[in-house]
């Protein structure tokens, strides 16, 4: 008898259907409150961005060729290729 328990106990919990609600939050969508907050411009330098937002909370070394490194803050990230801004982009929620 037990010889034949696991395996239907196996099979039981196997065949069992899986339901998980999936949301979609359009990329447009994302992070919509935090759209008005400034936030550093291409092209601008490292010294300027310091100036203007203040010491980052963390500092990434800059990876690849050509170099790019980033800068984080509360609500946004600061990628810069050398020494000029490349993008910057927000944080999702809760992160």
């Amino acid at each position: 008898m037990n010889k034949l328990l696991l395996p239907f106990s196996i099979f039981c919990c196997l065949s069992l259907p899986l339901v998980a609600e999936e949301i979609i939050i359009p990329v447009g969508q994302q992070a919509a409150e935090k759209q008005s907050i400034e936030r550093p411009t291409q092209g601008i330098t490292k010294d300027l961005v310091q100036k203007r937002f203040g010491e980052p909370l963390e500092w990434n070394d800059p990876v690849g060729d050509p170099p790019i490194s980033s800068w984080e803050y509360q609500d946004f990230v600061v990628f810069f290729e050398h020494d000029r801004v490349l993008h910057s982009v927000l944080k999702r929620n809760g992160k």
